[in-house]
C-alpha cells in the first residue's frame, strides 16, 4: 500500500466523525479505560473497502495522516475512548472464571448509515485481563481473522467485520518466534454470553445490579422490542436463541467449523466472533475437529449445533437472577425461551439444505434425500464445497455412468452416487424444475470460493516474508464467493496433499 497522501487530497477528516461510547460510559466494572500499546514502525497489510463503505468512510481513509498510528494501537482519533471489557465464561465446558479483553481495546462507536458500530483493536497490548499474557496478536492469526471475517460477510453469514490489518516487526513468542499485528474489528456490539456470566457469578451479598444494568443496556440498544414483553430478559434470551440458531444453520450449511465455541466466544447478537482455530471443511467428515487443541473433539463440526444450545443454557442460567417468579416459574420461563432454538435451527437448516439442492418447494422425503447424500459424502470424504457447487451443473435426465457429470468423479463409489442422482432427478421432475433456473439459484447459495486452510497458509507464509500481495488478492477473491472469477480459478481447486497436515490451534 502507498504511503500517506497530502491531507488536501482527502475529503475524509477523522475529527468530523460522530462517535458514541455508550458501553465505555458505564465505566467500572464493565470497562477499564486505558491506552493501547502502539506497534513500533507499523505498516498496512490490508484494508477492506467493503467494510469501509459500510461505515460510510471513503476507500482511501487509511491514507489520512495518523490513521496508521491510530489503527496500530497508537494515538487515538478524536472521540475514541479506548477501553478493555471484562467477561467470564465456560471454556471446553469447564468454568474458567474471569477472562476479558486480554489483547483487545474497544475504541467506541462510530455513527454509520446503518446505525452505530463499535470498533475494536485486537492485538493492542496488555490489559488488566491479559492473565500473564503479552496482549499481542501475531501476524499469522491476524491474517486469518481479517480474511475470514470479510469472507463470512460476503457469504451472507452474520459476523464481526474486519476493517484493517496492520503489522510490525515487533517480536512475539508463541510456539515459535513471530511478529505482531493488529486487526481492527467492527460490530454492532462485542458483548458475549460471557459478559452476562461474569456479572452473574461475580457478585457480593446477592447484589445483581451490574447484571441488571448489562441486560438493560443490551435490551435498550440492541433488542428494544423486548422491552414491551412481560419478561423483557426472557424475551431477549429467546431472540438470542433465534439468532444463534440461524447462525448455526449458516455454519453447518456452508461447512464452517468455529473450533472454540466457548461461552465467551458466542455473541449476544448472534454474530460469528473470535476467529481463532476455525476451518472450512475440505473432505466431508461430520466429526472433523479443526482445533488441534480440542483433544476430546468437543467442537467437532457435527457437534456445533448441540454445543450452541449448551451455551444458551449457560446464558439462561446467568439470567436467572433477573427473571421474576418462584423457582418453578423461572424454570418454565427460561425453558420456553430456549425452546426457540431447536425448532428454529431445524427449520432453517432444512431451508438452507433444500436451497443447496436447488429445491424450490418442500416435499416429503426431502430430508431423507439430503441425509443420504451427506452419508455418501462422508463415506467417500468428498470435498464439501465442490460437491454442492458441481451439483448445480446437473441436467435433468443426465444420470448414470452413460451420462457422467463432474460431481460424480468426486465419489469413489460411482454406483452409489448413480443411485442417489436418480432419486434427485425424480425429485426435480416432481416440482417441474428447469435446469438453467435451478443452476442459477444453486450457484447463488453454494460458494465457489471459501477460505481453505492451505490458501490462508500460503498467504501467511508470503506475508511473514514481507509480501502482502497474496493476502490482498485472496481477500478480493473471497469478497465474491459465488462468482466464477476465472482469474482466481486456482483458489477453487481441490486442496493439495500437504493441506491435510496443517494444524490449527488456539494460538493460531
Amino acid at each position: 500500500m502507498n504511503a500517506a497522501q497530502p491531507l488536501d487530497r482527502l475529503p475524509f477528516e477523522p475529527a468530523h466523525l460522530r462517535w458514541r461510547n455508550r458501553y465505555t460510559s458505564m465505566g467500572l466494572p464493565f470497562a477499564h479505560r486505558q491506552p493501547g500499546q502502539a506497534l513500533p514502525n507499523p505498516r498496512w497489510v490490508a484494508v477492506s473497502d467493503a467494510a469501509s463503505a459500510d461505515l460510510g468512510w471513503p476507500t482511501d481513509w487509511w491514507q489520512h495522516p495518523g490513521a496508521l498510528d491510530a489503527f496500530s494501537a497508537g494515538t487515538p482519533w478524536p472521540g475514541m475512548d479506548t477501553a478493555a471489557t471484562v467477561y467470564s465464561g465456560h471454556q471446553f465446558g469447564v468454568w474458567a472464571g474471569q477472562l476479558g479483553d486480554g489483547r483487545a481495546l474497544l475504541l467506541g462507536e462510530v455513527e454509520t448509515p446503518d446505525g452505530a458500530r463499535e470498533l475494536q483493536l485486537k492485538g493492542s497490548g496488555m490489559t488488566p485481563y491479559s492473565r500473564r499474557a503479552d496482549g499481542r496478536a501475531v501476524l499469522r492469526s491476524s491474517i486469518r481473522e481479517f480474511l475470514c471475517s470479510e469472507a463470512m460477510h460476503a457469504l451472507g453469514i452474520p459476523t464481526t467485520r474486519a476493517l484493517a490489518l496492520t503489522a510490525s516487526d515487533l517480536p512475539v513468542r508463541r510456539e515459535r518466534a513471530e511478529t505482531a499485528a493488529v486487526v481492527t474489528r467492527v460490530a454492532p456490539s462485542f458483548v458475549r454470553f460471557g459478559h452476562f456470566e461474569h456479572f452473574c457469578h461475580h457478585v457480593r451479598d446477592g447484589d445483581y445490579t451490574a447484571l441488571r444494568r448489562l441486560a438493560d443496556f443490551v435490551i435498550d440498544h440492541h433488542y428494544p422490542a423486548c422491552r414491551e414483553a412481560a419478561q423483557p430478559v426472557a424475551a431477549m434470551l429467546a431472540e438470542v436463541a433465534r439468532r444463534t440458531a440461524g447462525l448455526l444453520a449458516d455454519w453447518q450449511a456452508v461447512g464452517f467449523c468455529h473450533g472454540v465455541m466457548n461461552t465467551d466466544n458466542l455473541s449476544i447478537l448472534g454474530l460469528t466472533i473470535d476467529y481463532g482455530p476455525f476451518g472450512f471443511l475440505d473432505g466431508f467428515d461430520p466429526m472433523h475437529v479443526c482445533n488441534h487443541s480440542d483433544e476430546q473433539g468437543r467442537y467437532a463440526y457435527a457437534r456445533q449445533p448441540q454445543v450452541a444450545y449448551w451455551n444458551l443454557r449457560a446464558l439462561a442460567q446467568a439470567l436467572v437472577p433477573l427473571i421474576d417468579g418462584d423457582k418453578e416459574q423461572i424454570g418454565a420461563v427460561l425453558s420456553d425461551a430456549l425452546s426457540v432454538y431447536p425448532d428454529t435451527f431445524t427449520r432453517q437448516l432444512g431451508q438452507r439444505m433444500r436451497a443447496k439442492l436447488g429445491l424450490a418447494t418442500e416435499q416429503d422425503g426431502d430430508q431423507t434425500l439430503i441425509d443420504d447424500l451427506m452419508r455418501l459424502m462422508a463415506r467417500h470424504q468428498t470435498d464439501y464445497t465442490l460437491t454442492w457447487r458441481l451439483l448445480a451443473d446437473h441436467r435433468i435426465g443426465a444420470v448414470g455412468p452413460v451420462a457422467p457429470e463432474p460431481v460424480r468423479d468426486l465419489f469413489l463409489d460411482g454406483e452409489g452416487f448413480d443411485a442417489w442422482i436418480v432419486r434427485y432427478d425424480e425429485r426435480l421432475r416432481a416440482e417441474g424444475s428447469m435446469d438453467a433456473e435451478r443452476r442459477a439459484r444453486m450457484q447463488a447459495v453454494n460458494p465457489r470460493y471459501i477460505l481453505r486452510n492451505h490458501l490462508a497458509e500460503t498467504a501467511i507464509r508470503l506475508a511473514e516474508a514481507g509480501d502482502y500481495s497474496e493476502v490482498q488478492r485472496l481477500h478480493r477473491a473471497l469478497s465474491r464467493p459465488f462468482d466464477e472469477q476465472p482469474e482466481h480459478a486456482a483458489y477453487a481447486e481441490l486442496p493439495p496433499a500437504w493441506a491435510s497436515s496443517l494444524e490449527i490451534s488456539c494460538s493460531s
